[in-house]
């Protein structure tokens, strides 16, 4: 099966990009959705666009690995990387990378979603990393990137135990950030991604590089990188715009470029 079969890539006017998973009923990430993803995330990093929603199925949005690609430690070890590859070209894109969770995302689904800056989940939406009930463990960046979210006791209460987080506890817990009813999905997805498309792009993938090395750093460590970064964004058409938007009309009136 090709990647362009299992993977829709569709470039908006408003700025938007939208990946679409459309690997069957249950979207299983096989390794040519895995490809595709990569492949998607290679497409835009060439051309960026504003911003960029991730969505799958109505009642799926990602079931986790393809089960049936599973061996031994020479297929897991292989697995594993086209995993942390593919969501790592995701998460690295410049760009806010938006999750529409409209439904179960289950392992790697789960996974995909975290490797997303931000998620907006259906009411119906049902997160969790079940890999312990097959005897195994999360192996597409679960281990690592759900205690950052949720912090360390609780994703070893939830990846230990495989059971199942709804919309409601996702979003109290902070793995999920928005919590819509399902007609509404599509529709606050897309309010998000046009408006951010609109904004001061350069100074939003600063930010973002700002935030995500200053993870893996100690405090003043990562207080160095944003003294770096906010000397670059001066750098930029926009911050020109903004400021001398804000000094003559006020705040929340200026019209970036994107440059």
């Amino acid at each position: 099966m090709s990647s362009e079969s299992v993977i829709n890539l569709e470039r908006r006017d408003d700025g938007v990009a939208i990946i679409t998973l459309t690997n069957g009923k249950v979207n299983a990430l096989s390794t040519a959705v895995l490809n595709g993803l990569h492949s998607a995330a290679n497409d835009l990093a060439a051309d960026l666009p504003g911003a960029i929603i991730v969505t799958g199925g109505e009642r799926i949005f990602a079931a986790g690995a393809d089960i049936s690609e599973f061996g031994g430690p020479e297929e897991g070890a292989a697995i594993t990387r086209k995993f942390h590859d593919a969501l790592g070209a995701l998460s690295a894109l410049p760009r806010m990378v938006i999750a529409e969770v409209a439904g179960y995302a289950l392992g790697g689904g789960c996974e995909l979603a975290m490797a997303c800056d931000y998620r907006i989940a259906s009411t119906k939406a049902v997160f969790g990393q079940p890999e312990i009930l097959l005897g195994i463990i999360p192996g597409g960046g679960g281990t690592q990137r759900l205690p950052r979210i949720v912090g360390a006791s609780r994703a070893k209460e939830i990846s230990l135990s495989g059971r199942q987080v709804a919309a409601d506890e996702a979003l109290r817990i902070g793995l999920a950030d928005e919590v819509v009813e399902p007609d509404s999905l599509r529709d606050r997805s897309l309010e998000l991604a046009t408006s951010l498309a609109k904004g001061a792009l350069v100074a939003q993938a600063l930010t973002k590089e700002a935030i995500d090395r200053g993870l893996s750093m100690s405090l003043d460590e990562g207080l160095a990188v944003e003294r770096h970064v906010f000397a670059e964004v001066f750098r930029s058409e926009d911050s020109q715009i903004g400021v001398k938007s804000f000094l003559e009309h006020g705040p929340g009136k200026a019209e970036f470029t994107g440059r």
